[in-house]
């Protein structure tokens, strides 16, 4: 189904079926690789390419389109509309402020302006304001950048908090690379304090090396110290994030999952851990990355935002279903995605008829005794919380009216489509 024409789908459970499902191109590692494909020469990237486009998360067709304006030959403000896309926009204005003289004017979403950007904001000024660099902000938007013409008089370190988001540090490495080409020196990043979702940041890690980059590490220090073009370019695994809500929509169904790189780096692969707290196990089903998962429900889970905070909803689901209470913990990072997720957590358990119980950074989840015949949930425009409960739906057998189901297009556009292939009943509500 087309889910842009509907603001309201119902969801039936019934009749589900044996199917392989498979996610999108995963999206944080696809963006990783176009930026590193456009500072290497692979571009257009082929393992983007070959993806219909209408397949592909609308955050990697941002992220393309903002590459694509730094690309343009020297000229007049170039316009970068980075939607609701935290990462892209991240990503792409560390790009713009080391593109030697570009002017970029950066927009988005109201809450994409709300999310938090200055940690990344200052470190870029600190590095590079003597050398050129302005950086003003709207309120919250445009945010526009001019980039120096020549950086090489200044100290190539970006020093950046990391206790609020690894992105920053993930931008600001793939900021690195592009000096190092430019300039033949090595360019740190120095990460001050604890790193939340360290699995992210090694990630980019990965995409460097794989690109052929030399990266020295240290427990606070990340260098660009070197670059050997590849053999070939590295190809695109499938999207973990979206592998969550698959591989449970599967188990419940009894079908398979496809394209599950197990060897993928994306720290959202947890969630085959993760799910063996409650009996559950994925195991290889015959073809190179395609799993199946076994076994039957039992006690409940224990989960970290720090670890794997994507994750969280979709393991918030799971709990709905368990026999035992679960733990979600340092689910503060939550409060800042899309949406606040936190509070979309607690929605969804609501209106399934469990409780919850939220003591600091530390959310605990009581299914209900008894579940209710149906359920209503506001996605809040959050692709995450559109799916997830959705995935509930699924895990329960029971039927979801939900509003808002077009936001699942920023990372997995043809998640209805997957879901109708298991069997699910989805028809537009009024």
């Amino acid at each position: 189904m087309s889910s842009t024409s509907v603001s309201r789908i119902l969801v039936d459970p019934a009749g589900l079926r044996a199917a392989p499902l498979n996610p999108p191109v995963s999206k944080s590692d696809a963006q990783r690789a176009l930026v590193l494909g456009h500072l290497t020469g692979a571009w257009p990237l082929p393992s983007v390419q070959a993806e219909p486009d209408e397949d592909l998360p609308a955050d990697v067709r941002v992220l393309r389109r903002g590459v694509e304006a730094l690309r343009q030959p020297p000229g007049p403000v170039r316009d970068v509309d980075c939607a609701d896309g935290g990462a892209p926009f991240r990503i792409l204005v560390t790009q713009a402020a080391v593109t030697p003289g570009v002017h970029v004017r950066f927009t988005g979403t109201p809450r994409l302006g709300e999310r938090p950007h200055g940690p990344l904001f200052t470190s870029l000024r600190d590095a590079l304001a003597s050398a050129g660099l302005s950086l003003t902000e709207g309120t919250p938007w445009p945010v526009e950048l001019r980039a120096p013409q020549n950086t090489s008089a200044v100290a190539p370190v970006f020093r950046v908090p990391g206790a609020q988001s690894s992105q920053y540090a993930s931008s600001l490495l793939l900021g690195c690379a592009a000096l190092y080409l430019r300039e033949h020196r090595a360019w740190s990043v120095e990460i001050e304090g604890p790193l939340t979702s360290a699995g992210y940041l090694e990630l980019t890690v990965t995409w460097l090396k794989r690109f052929g980059f030399v990266i020295q590490e240290s427990p606070s220090r990340y260098t660009v110290a070197g670059y050997t073009a590849p053999p070939r370019v590295p190809s695109l695994p499938g999207d973990w994030s979206s592998l969550g809500y698959l591989l449970l929509i599967s188990w419940k169904a009894g079908g398979t999952v496809e394209r599950a790189d197990t060897g993928s780096a994306h720290p959202d692969d947890a969630i085959l851990r993760l799910i063996e707290q409650v009996g559950l196990k994925a195991v290889p089903a015959g073809s190179l990355h395609t799993l199946k998962v076994e076994g039957r429900l039992s006690g409940g889970l224990r989960a970290s935002g720090k670890e794997c905070p994507d994750l969280l909803p979709t393991l918030a689901a799971l709990a709905c279903i368990l026999p035992a209470p679960s733990t979600l913990t340092d689910v503060g990072i939550l409060r800042v995605k899309e949406s606040d997720r936190l509070e979309g957590i607690r929605s969804l358990v609501a209106a399934y008829g469990g409780t919850t119980d939220l003591q600091g950074e530390t959310l605990e989840i009581r299914p209900p005794a008894t579940p209710p015949a149906r359920f209503e949930m506001d996605s809040r425009g959050d692709h995450r919380l559109a799916m997830t409960a959705a995935t509930l739906c699924v895990l329960s057998g029971t039927p979801l009216l939900l509003t808002g189901p077009e936001c699942v297009e920023k990372s997995f556009p043809g998640f209805w489509r997957q879901l109708e292939r298991s069997g699910a009943l989805i028809s537009g509500a009024q």
